[in-house]
């Protein structure tokens, strides 16, 4: 979990949506569908350049969370069930087409709580990948959110992903806090529902070194699908996602691929 800071380069909204991001206009009305849920203390910015990358044939939309970039005026949200209301509420009203959720670190959960609450309506995604955190039931709290924030950055800084330069701007970083702080007490505070499945495939993507996570919690992920599973072990750190970004969209284009030709 790293934090995205630029309060930059925004995208355009989904027709007016202040939840979602796309950045590549030419993929709007694509006839397959990307959401990605960024990591805690990220950013829809995160994800602009695989939205180049996979535009125009697929339509990425980034999820984005209030108290951050041009949300920054917006209260923080805390609680990954109300994150996971919120967004759903807003994606029910999205044209259907073959879907995949990518959620990276908090993201995951995010976006797995996000799937499940959307399939009790008809409107599920055809698939979740998920990308360096745990299974949903296996909890999580170091106290970072409890810490001062010298032990916020700390933490920050440990897990890469944030260029050293934002992490020394005072400015910066005093705009960023909130939503930090609000979105490590958001994952330190979710308990799971262990039996909470859903009935899409879910993929894990993990790298061999990230210290927030082994192969085993990831294998977990298995306990919250009822259709098939797979786990896949990159090189690289919490952020390995960055290097191998080239492993990472050939996933998820299988499962975009796979929906597609699949779908009833």
């Amino acid at each position: 979990m790293a934090t995205s800071t630029s309060t930059g380069d925004r995208g355009a909204l989904e027709a007016g949506n202040a939840w979602l991001r796309r950045y590549r206009r030419d993929a709007a009305g694509a006839p397959r569908r990307l959401i990605c849920f960024p990591h805690a203390g990220g950013a829809a910015t995160f994800y602009r350049p695989l939205a180049q990358r996979f535009a125009p044939e697929v339509d990425v939309l980034a999820v984005q969370y209030p108290g951050r970039q041009d949300r920054l005026r917006e209260p923080c949200v805390d609680s990954i069930d109300t994150l996971a209301d919120l967004v759903a509420e807003q994606l029910r009203g999205l044209p259907a087409v073959p879907t995949v959720f990518f959620g990276h670190s908090m993201g995951t959960v995010v976006a797995f709580e996000t799937a499940w609450r959307l399939e009790q309506t008809g409107h599920g995604p055809g698939a979740v990948v998920v990308s360096g955190w745990r299974a949903p039931s296996l909890p999580f709290d170091e106290g970072v959110h409890r810490r001062d924030d010298a032990g916020v950055v700390a933490e920050i800084g440990a897990l890469g992903g944030t260029e050293a330069a934002l992490l020394a701007d005072e400015e910066v970083l005093r705009m960023a806090m909130p939503a930090m702080r609000a979105d490590y007490r958001a994952i330190e505070s979710y308990a799971g529902d262990p039996d909470r499945r859903v009935g899409c495939p879910v993929t894990a993507l993990i790298g061999d070194r990230d210290p927030k996570l082994d192969v085993a919690s990831a294998k977990a992920w298995q306990r919250h699908t009822t259709a098939p599973f797979r786990l896949k072990v990159l090189p690289g750190g919490h952020f390995y996602l960055v290097e191998r970004h080239a492993e990472v969209e050939g996933e998820i284009r299988a499962e975009l691929d796979r929906w597609a030709v699949d779908r009833p």
